[in-house]
């Protein structure tokens, strides 16, 4: 099991120093994400900052971006990494796309995703090769390429592509195209189990691949500590990613599967109020538990080999700020990093 963590989402003066951390405690790879500072920046910086770790962004907004312009970043960051990057991409929803990017929406954001995802791969493909792109699709082409232009081949293989789903089409994209996938951070197991993974499934059918092919980080909201007074505090504090999450009404499939739309749909009007504080104090204590899955430290190996043994990766967010912590965290690595998991879903042919 590779182990990962966090590191970014400030400003970059903070990155090279998080990455090395991150590098120096034993995880395998490190994610930024992007909400209010660039990804591909920080992926840059972290890249150049450290030997060993894997560089993730988690995610990489795809579609204000041209897809030319981000495969050029990213076999920059691939290089500069000695291959080592994955781009995490993630397509946001409508209303931050028009409003917040003044990007276009078009439709079939799942469609659209896989064609910037094969396009991508038609632009590596070009720089790799020098060969003459040929890729037209609906909502993306690529059809020209001079040797001016043309960054010129890797001594690596090109980026992993990882892609972030919440919905059913998005899966099957998954399943289909990348090379891993990053569950949402409004998940919860049962929905991961009934919706997004056997679209993953129908995603590699389509596309001839099997279980083996691609990457899946665990996913769904857990509580860890070392004491389960520390769970119960992890627990109380989930209320805000939930009802963040929980107002926007493309996510509301979780709280469908779950039996609350009624839920969902009162946090998406308290937030047209602005009323962010209120959404808080109206996810009830039986959702947290509904929602979370929580183990101790001490019985996270078996928690992983029992609930993620469909996961090759798994993220971590471990106290390290004193000696005694970093110890800790390091045990606690190791030990995660022992744990075989056969990268299939329980009941998978």
């Amino acid at each position: 099991m590779k182990v990962g963590t966090g590191f970014g989402g400030g400003w970059l003066t903070g990155v090279a120093n998080q990455a090395q951390h991150a590098e120096e405690l034993g995880y395998d790879f490190a994610s930024t994400p992007e909400t209010q500072h660039d990804s591909m920046l920080a992926a840059a910086l972290a890249a150049a900052s450290t030997e060993k770790l894997e560089i993730q962004t988690g995610v990489t907004i795809a579609f204000p971006r041209s897809p030319m312009v981000l495969a050029m970043e990213a076999w920059d960051i691939q290089h500069l990494s000695n291959g080592r990057f994955t781009l995490g991409l993630g397509s946001q929803v409508k209303g931050h796309n028009q409003h917040r990017f003044s990007t276009e929406w078009p439709g079939a954001p799942a469609t659209r995703m896989k064609e910037y995802i094969r396009m991508l791969h038609a632009v590596w493909h070009s720089f790799q090769t020098g060969e003459k792109p040929e890729y037209i699709g609906k909502y993306y082409h690529f059809t020209l390429m001079t040797p001016n232009f043309n960054p010129g081949p890797l001594d690596y293989p090109r980026p992993r592509v990882a892609l972030a789903c919440v919905g059913d089409a998005m899966a099957r994209v998954s399943g289909e195209v990348a090379d891993a996938v990053i569950p949402h951070g409004f998940m919860t197991d049962k929905y991961m189990r009934e919706v997004v993974l056997p679209n993953i499934a129908i995603g590699l059918k389509r596309s001839g691949r099997t279980w083996k092919d691609i990457d899946v980080i665990g996913g769904g909201f857990t509580v860890f500590g070392e004491t389960e007074a520390e769970i119960e505090q992890g627990l109380d504090r989930l209320r805000q990613p939930i009802s963040f999450y929980g107002s926007t009404r493309s996510y509301h499939e979780v709280f469908e599967v779950h039996g609350l739309k009624d839920l969902g749909m009162q946090l998406h009007s308290l937030s047209l109020q602005g009323k962010w504080g209120e959404m808080q104090k109206v996810i009830p204590e039986d959702v947290l538990r509904v929602f979370a899955q929580t183990s101790t430290y001490d019985r996270l190996p078996e928690f992983i080999r029992d609930h993620r043994e469909y996961a090759g990766r798994i993220g971590l967010a471990l106290p390290s700020r004193t000696p005694a912590e970093r110890e800790r965290a390091q045990h606690i690595i190791r030990q995660v990093q022992a744990v075989q998991t056969p990268g299939v879903p329980r009941g998978t042919d």
